[in-house]
């Protein structure tokens, strides 16, 4: 990954680096492998997120279609 730092502004380079790592999923990643995760929670974790992510896309579609 690379980030230009223009006129000497690291800020602005530094705000940008964090938003495409947050994008990237690389800080949700370095939380979750912080601590060592059983199958078993990881399993029940997937299942969650498979389910918030239904649940959102369903909730997307009737807002669209208007009912």
């Amino acid at each position: 990954m690379e980030i230009l730092v223009r006129d000497n502004n690291v800020d602005q380079a530094l705000r940008v680096l964090k938003k495409k790592l947050q994008r990237e999923g690389v800080f949700r990643e370095m939380k979750l492998r912080r601590n060592y995760e059983k199958p078993s929670e990881k399993r029940a974790r997937e299942k969650a997120e498979a389910v918030r992510r239904h649940r959102k896309l369903l909730r997307k579609r009737l807002e669209r279609e208007g009912y």
